[in-house]
């Protein structure tokens, strides 16, 4: 039964993240589970980055986000330094702290969880709003469409360079 105003959520069991991680192929990048719940107030992804594979440096300048490590192991590197991740570390990246990522020989699994964003809205050059996303929220994964010099968000899927400040954009693993 759907959720709706009317009808109150009912806690359940939503997956297993462990067999989702260990499910993937050892190549499988990017999102494996995300959180879609109708109604929900958090976003929620389990991100796999396969060995050897990074996330370019990033901020999230409007949330906090915790991350917690599923499987495989990896660097994250934060301005103050690097901190090693292993299974079941969960880590705390309160908002606007630079990070990137980068997998261990096994890959890196790891679950992000933050407050909800609010509907991403499309608008037009004098800043009129053409359109609203009905169902809010972010895509599971745009971190390798950030740019890691000025943070903009390239809005297409295959660039390779940040059409604002020409800086490549972090790769992408197939």
């Amino acid at each position: 039964m759907p959720t709706t105003p009317t009808t109150p959520a009912t806690p359940r069991i939503l997956t297993d993240l462990a067999l989702a991680a260990a499910q993937a192929a050892d190549s499988q990048g990017g999102a494996l589970w995300r959180l879609a719940e109708p109604g929900r107030q958090l976003d929620a992804n389990l991100v796999r980055l396969p060995a050897g594979a990074a996330v370019g440096e990033h901020a999230e300048d409007d949330l906090d986000v915790l991350l917690l490590v599923v499987e495989g192991s990896g660097v994250i590197s934060l301005r103050a330094g690097d901190l090693a991740l292993e299974p079941h570390a969960l880590v705390w990246l309160p908002r606007s702290a630079r990070r990137s990522l980068s997998a261990g020989p096994q890959g890196l699994s790891y679950l992000t969880v933050h407050q909800r964003r609010p509907g991403l809205g499309i608008r037009n050059a004098v800043g009129g709003a053409l359109a609203v996303a009905g169902e809010g929220g972010e895509a599971p994964c745009l971190l390798d469409r950030i740019c890691p010099a000025c943070d903009r968000v390239s809005s297409e899927p295959g660039a390779r360079y940040c059409s604002r400040c020409g800086e490549p954009l972090p790769v992408r693993e197939a």
